[in-house]
This record gives structure tokens, C-alpha cells and sequence, in this order.
């Protein structure tokens, strides 16, 4: 069952607003009523209501695969809020130290003096550097190389909010739009601990230090409220934004979703597409977690930011669709596996499957986290790092423990692509380690994203090279014959062909559609 949706406002009827006109004309009134639902009938999903889920989408017909369903600019753009410091013009890393460009009006960092997005509607407009401008001590001029990580997010989080609130005079309809989607004000009012949050790092600072009396307390919770529940994170090429979309927001919500998304890299516009086959009638979802994560952390990730308890089919199975990514080896046993007891029951126990070990999941909580620390800790490049920390947690995780696949997922794409570690120069035991670890991945990601979705494609894209000079360095050898390397030969096209299929999906620009185009090249060589 998908997650509940967010928005219960309705547009209003089109036949209702006709019948205020002074004078009807029966026959075009018939005419529109007709044009209106052919356009139904053509669009891939209609919006249904529930009075659980709100209004969310549903296809109107089978779908097949690959099936564009949605493309639109956002209403609102802005920075995260993981507390990295990006330029606000085009969302790229920048640095907060002197030698670091910065905006001559108002001194927020900017990437250099030629940002396309400097003046742009979604990037730093005028109307923002002058507001930065004149509160430059208490805004940018907090920005330096020694502000801590936890000031540097409270700084990055406004940005976005005030990016909207000044919408109300700049754009009343396009903040109009952005003022229909849920908050969820009364729920997070409950909540003590995000009501305060929002007050104290928000709300007051807003009022009170930037002297933005005018924003009325509410108006800015609310804003709040609808970035938490609505927004979508995206970025391209290393880039890193949230954004506000008109209609994106009403899919479902499901751990194993049947859309997969992109972003364009220079208009930020959503591109939504069928990952696989959708029956007519089936709800239209996408995920608001990370897939490599795993129960716990998804359902508390979903809760804490969009105030539901995900019960969908992933979340409710103790193996999460026969993947097992959230296993951990039984500490007691040694030859059991440790599982929730109750998936859906966020404090539950979990217990060996063969012996009466039992552990409490704020326990298991607080040993994944710690394990997470370490895994945070070693850089993305370490491929020794990342190879030690598979073989410390290898007696303590699962095989297909999401953060033993964290980790698998990163050599998946770094050998082979780094110094040290190009593929001439790699021994044949690392290249059947990438090989392998491609594998492990494709097959969990098989299970959770199947389909037309850019993990498969990336990961098959990944796998394609192993496969290929494992093979020719047996035929080489004598160790299979020429139809077995035929074979394998098929397998590599078919990889290729997968990744192709996916990634040439991907909008221009982008790193993935690039790699979909050498997937291409690739099977052109070969005379595919």
C-alpha cells in the first residue's frame, strides 16, 4: 500500500466555475466538457482522493516501461540542509575560506563571478543579495572557514524558506501554489522538539536578528511544514539543491517505488518516468527514502520529515522483499540471523532466528549508528578504507546488510576509475572483486528498484568491464573455451544494452546520460 499522501486541498471543479458566467453557450460548454476528457483519457494518471492518502495519482491505463509521466520546472529552488556550503547560484561546493569567490553585493560565497545562476529566478536573485545585503553581519558575514558545521546548516536552511516567503510579492501566484500544499502545521505543533527547532533557528532569527518583522510566525511555519513534507531533493554533476515541484509532490510514497526521477542539470526540471510495468488503476509511487537504507532508518527518516509511519510492502516484510539488507549476525549465536520481530513496530524486538537471543531496536539503533560513524569516516576514494571496513563488520552485518552495500557500491564505482586502481593496472583477483561486488549489488537493487532505474543502469554499466577482460584473459590462458567466452560475450551486450536503455534516459548534460552514450559507443564497436 503506498505511504499516505500529504495533500488534501482540491482544485476546484471546472464545470462549477462555468456555471458562473452570465452567458452559457450549451453547445461550446458540451464542446470543452469533451476536449476535457479526451485529455483524461490521453494523460498516463488521473488524481484520485482518499481520505487516508489525500489526493494522489494513479494511472489511467497500463503502463509500460520507460513511460514519461511528468516534466516540470520547480516552483522554488534552494540548498539542502546537510550543512554543506554551496553556491547559491548553481548549487555546486564551494568553500568558506578567503580565497573563495563571493557575491560583491552581499558576500555569500558563490562559485565564481560568471554563475549562470547569478540574476536567475532559480539561483541569487537581486531581491535576495540586497535582502543578504543589508543584514550582511548576521548572514554571509557568519560564513567563514571557522563558523561550525550546525551554524553553517541554520545558515543554508533559510535560504530556501525565504526564498519563498519573498514569492509573496515577486510571484503571488506561483507562492499561491506553493501555499496549497499540506504543512502538516497542526501535527508539527505537537511535535515539541521539530515545533522548537523551527522557532528558535527559524522563526526568531528571522524576526529578530534579520528584523524580517513582517513574516508572520505562522506563515513561516507553514513554509516550513511544506518544504519538510513536499520537497524533493535532486543535483546533477555534483551539485546539491531541494525543490518544490506543482504536481511531482502528489505520487504516493512507496519503499520499492514503480517511477523512477531525474533533474536536468541546468533548468533543475523534474523528469518522471514508469520504472516498470504499472496496471491501470495501480497508485503512481516513488520513494522518499534511500534505498540503501534500511527499515528503521526509513521509516524514522520518513517520519521525522513527512509525519507518517511508512507500511508498505518493504517495510512490513522482515526481510524487505527477500534482500535482507537490515540482517545482522546473531552476537550471541554466531550462526543465526537477528531480524525485527515486528517490522512496523518502531520499538519492537528484534530476534535470532535460532536461538532466543532478543535485542531492543533502540539498542541495534544505537550499534548500526556507530558503525555508520565509521563508514562516514573513511573517504569515498579509500578503497583499502572501504575493503578493511567489509571485512571488519563481515562477522557482524549480513551480507546484504544495507551498509555492507554502502560500502560495495562505492568500490563498484571506484575501482577501476582511480590511480592505482585503472583496469590495466588492476591484478586479476581486483578485478573478480569488482566483478563480484557488482553482482551482489545488481541483485539486491533487482529486487528493491527493478526495472528502468539509474542504480540498475549505472551497476550493469559497472559490470560490463569485468565481465570482458576476465573473459578474454581466460580465453588467453586456456581456461574456457571460445563458447563459453561467447557466452560471456552475450552477457556483456546484454549489460550494455540494459545500461544504454537506462542511462540514455537520463537528461543531456549529466553524468549518467555520458555513460549511456559510452554504453552506446561501446555496443557500436562490438557491431551491436
Amino acid at each position: 500500500m503506498p505511504g499516505r499522501k500529504k495533500n488534501n486541498h482540491h482544485h476546484k471543479n471546472k464545470k462549477h466555475q462555468k456555471s458562473h458566467h452570465k452567458e452559457r453557450n450549451p453547445e461550446k460548454e458540451q464542446e470543452e466538457d469533451e476536449q476535457e476528457q479526451d485529455q483524461e483519457q490521453e494523460s498516463p494518471f488521473r488524481i484520485e482522493h482518499s481520505d487516508i492518502y489525500g489526493r494522489y495519482l494513479v494511472a489511467s491505463r497500463q503502463l509500460e516501461a520507460g513511460e514519461l509521466l511528468i516534466t516540470e520546472e520547480p516552483l522554488a529552488i534552494g540548498p539542502c540542509v546537510s550543512g554543506d556550503p554551496v553556491c547559491l547560484g548553481c548549487y555546486q561546493p564551494v568553500s568558506l575560506d578567503s580565497t573563495q569567490y563571493r557575491c560583491p553585493g552581499c558576500q555569500w560565497p558563490l562559485c565564481r563571478d560568471s554563475c549562470p545562476g547569478i540574476h536567475q529566478p532559480h539561483g541569487h536573485t537581486s531581491e535576495e543579495c540586497q535582502l543578504y545585503g543589508e543584514r550582511r553581519a548576521v548572514a554571509a558575514g557568519l560564513l567563514t572557514d571557522r563558523t561550525g558545521p550546525a551554524e553553517v546548516r541554520d545558515l543554508y536552511e533559510l535560504v530556501m524558506i525565504v526564498r519563498i516567503l519573498l514569492l509573496r510579492q515577486r510571484d503571488p501566484e506561483q507562492f499561491a501554489a506553493i501555499e496549497r500544499m499540506e504543512s502538516h502545521t497542526e501535527e508539527r505543533r505537537k511535535n515539541q522538539v521539530l515545533w522548537q527547532h523551527y522557532e528558535q533557528k527559524v522563526v526568531q532569527r528571522l524576526r529578530e536578528v534579520w528584523q524580517l518583522e513582517d513574516l508572520q510566525p505562522e506563515q513561516i511555519h507553514q513554509v516550513c511544514g511544506i518544504l519538510d513534507v513536499n520537497c524533493f531533493e535532486i543535483g546533477q554533476n555534483g551539485a546539491k539543491a531541494r525543490t518544490l515541484y506543482p504536481s511531482a509532490f502528489l505520487l504516493a510514497h512507496d519503499c520499492s517505488p514503480n517511477t523512477a526521477h531525474t533533474d536536468h542539470p541546468e533548468s533543475y526540471a523534474i523528469i518522471l518516468r514508469t520504472s516498470r510495468r504499472v496496471r491501470e488503476r495501480e497508485a503512481l509511487t516513488l520513494s522518499y527514502a534511500y534505498t540503501l537504507q534500511g527499515t528503521l532508518k526509513r521509516r524514522s527518516f520518513m517520519h521525522e520529515g513527512k509525519l507518517f509511519w511508512c507500511v508498505c510492502q518493504r517495510c512490513s516484510d522482515p526481510r524487505e522483499l527477500g534482500s535482507d539488507c537490515s540482517a545482522l549476525v546473531c552476537p550471541v549465536c554466531r550462526q543465526g540471523s537477528l531480524r525485527a520481530q515486528e517490522p512496523l513496530n518502531q520499538e519492537g524486538s528484534w530476534g535470532c532466528d535460532k536461538c532466543d537471543h532478543k535485542m531492543l531496536a533502540k539498542d541495534l539503533e544505537s550499534r548500526l549508528d556507530r558503525i555508520n560513524n565509521d563508514l562516514e569516516a573513511i573517504d569515498v576514494h579509500d578503497i583499502p578504507g572501504l575493503e578493511n571496513f567489509l571485512v571488519r563488520y563481515r562477522e557482524v552485518l549480513r551480507p546484504n546488510h544495507y551498509l555492507l552495500l554502502s560500502a560495495k557500491y562505492s568500490l563498484c564505482q571506484i575501482y577501476g576509475r582511480i590511480e592505482g586502481y585503472l583496469l590495466p593496472q588492476m591484478s586479476p583477483e581486483d578485478i573478480a572483486r569488482k566483478e563480484r561486488y557488482c553482482r551482489e549489488f545488481l541483485e539486491i537493487i533487482d529486487l528493491l528498484e527493478p526495472g528502468l532505474t539509474r542504480l540498475r543502469g549505472l551497476i550493469m554499466y559497472e559490470l560490463h568491464a569485468p565481465v570482458m577482460v576476465l573473459a578474454q584473459m581466460a580465453l588467453q590462458t586456456g581456461k574456457i573455451s571460445r563458447q563459453e567466452f561467447q557466452r560471456r560475450l552475450k552477457e556483456v551486450v546484454r549489460l550494455l544494452q540494459n545500461s544504454r536503455d537506462i542511462l540514455c534516459l537520463e537528461p543531456e548534460g549529466s553524468n549518467e546520460h555520458e555513460m549511456g552514450k559510452a554504453a552506446a559507443d561501446a555496443l557500436s564497436k562490438m557491431g551491436c
